[in-house]
């Protein structure tokens, strides 16, 4: 199997990434940029649903998933659910609760608690977290049903505290919703179900609609419509992260085995418009690489498919040293970056940007995931760079609590006046002066 290697010099990274991203960009399109044609489409399912509603959702649904559904069977039954969680075998059940009890463990933890309050000459200023009263998570369906991102989106808001959680999925053909991500939404903790996806889904989110109450904040991956819908009601709404393709970048050093670098790069290529890139300082692990992928891929039922997507978005990055290989994955700033090198954590702790680092020889992607904890919906599209995973965080807004005794107004009266009419607002520097001058004294 042939894939693209580009070579790096002591001195130059940029031509080889530049390359590599024309390359990528042209065949796999950006999430954040859609084009004229999906931005327009778009933004004219968007308002049509906003007007009217329930009727628009089903008129997409039927034109878009070829599925009639009736204004009365958008939302998914309790009996649906509970017979999903009837249907399936102990071994998967005790699978599905083992991913959730290790993400809601990881999301208690790192929950944001309001931190102490700062008294300082009469003035306290203080910061508190709340949550948003409801959220919206979208999780796909259309390719692949994905009970881990049933999981992976639903907890982090169950954690955070929020009253309401809401899912959108896609039906199948039969109008019903695979039997996996209902009983994982039960694990998880969703309140309400529909059978509905893509932007007319989202918007019905955004703005409500008859069947489906509006909500605050709206989480989780989806396709290049569900990513530009998010764009579009962003403001009406808070959402997470605007993702694109998944990705994975491998660093190795000589001491990597060649055989769980391929498998780790066949992986990822699983996924549609998957990219997967090896980036190492060894030549003979490019190579070895290469065969391996060459004897694993022919192995897969789905190895044309798996072959399209390595030739397509797959490449090598070779540099001269590990402070270069270092630097490239700074700058491709992956979804995911697997460190397989002799010191993997001393490596790592060099990375300033990826979305989830995954460290050591025994450390999949697929951990990530599944099961490990931290949620697998994360930044793609070298975003890692301002942006991070999924947490239960995003789904908490901070509210700042300020309190001033007389004395301490008086102290910073002039100072604010000042500044008031610096910018032409006579009217702040008044309701200043309206308390000083009056006679009663306040705590």
């Amino acid at each position: 199997m042939k894939l693209p290697c580009y070579k790096t010099s002591e001195t130059d990274i940029d031509a080889a990434l530049a390359d590599f991203e024309r390359r990528k960009a042209s065949a796999q399109g950006l999430s954040f940029d859609a084009g004229d044609e999906v931005n327009t489409k778009v933004g004219r399912i968007v308002r049509d649903v906003a007007e009217r509603g329930d009727a628009a959702l089903l008129e997409y649904t039927q034109q878009f998933d070829g599925v009639k559904i009736a204004p009365e069977k958008i939302r998914v039954s309790e009996e649906e659910v509970q017979e999903a969680l009837s249907s399936h075998p102990p071994e998967f059940m005790e699978a599905l609760e083992i991913s959730a009890g290790r993400i809601r463990r990881f999301q208690q933890s790192i929950l944001l608690s309001d931190p102490p309050p700062l008294d300082e000459g009469g003035r306290r200023t203080a910061l508190r977290y709340r949550p948003v009263d409801a959220a919206g998570i979208c999780v796909p369906g259309g390719t692949a049903s994905l009970a881990s991102s049933v999981l992976m989106n639903v907890i982090p808001a169950v954690a955070a505290g929020v009253e309401r959680i809401v899912m959108i999925t896609p039906p199948g053909k039969d109008a019903r919703v695979s039997p996996d991500r209902l009983a994982a939404a039960a694990i998880a903790g969703v309140d309400e179900i529909y059978r509905v996806s893509g932007a007319q889904a989202v918007a019905a989110l955004a703005f409500g609609t008859a069947t489906i109450g509006p909500v605050d904040f709206i989480a989780g991956p989806g396709n290049i419509y569900i990513a530009t819908a998010k764009k579009a009601v962003y403001g009406k709404v808070g959402i997470d992260m605007i993702a694109g393709p998944s990705e994975v970048v491998v660093l190795a050093d000589a001491t990597a085995r060649p055989d769980w670098i391929a498998a780790e790069l066949l992986a990822q290529a699983e996924h549609t418009d998957g990219s997967a890139v090896l980036v190492t300082d060894c030549p003979q692990l490019v190579s070895d690489t290469v065969r391996d992928l060459e004897t694993q891929v022919n192995a897969m039922a789905h190895r044309e498919e798996i072959k399209a997507r390595l030739h397509r978005y797959g490449c090598m990055i070779l540099c001269p040293a590990m402070h270069q290989c270092i630097e490239v994955c700074n700058r491709m700033a992956a979804e995911h970056l697997v460190v397989m090198s002799e010191e993997a954590g001393k490596t790592a702790g060099k990375i300033r940007h990826a979305g989830a680092i995954f460290l050591g020889r025994h450390t999949p992607v697929a951990v990530g995931d599944y099961i490990a904890g931290p949620s697998h919906t994360l930044p793609t599209g070298a975003t890692a760079r301002f942006a991070g995973g999924l947490t239960a965080n995003h789904f908490l807004k901070n509210t700042s609590v300020i309190r001033y005794t007389r004395k301490a107004l008086e102290n910073d009266a002039d100072a604010v006046q000042l500044m008031a009419r610096s910018e032409g607002l006579p009217a702040h520097a008044q309701s200043v002066k309206k308390r000083l001058d009056a006679q009663r004294s306040d705590p």
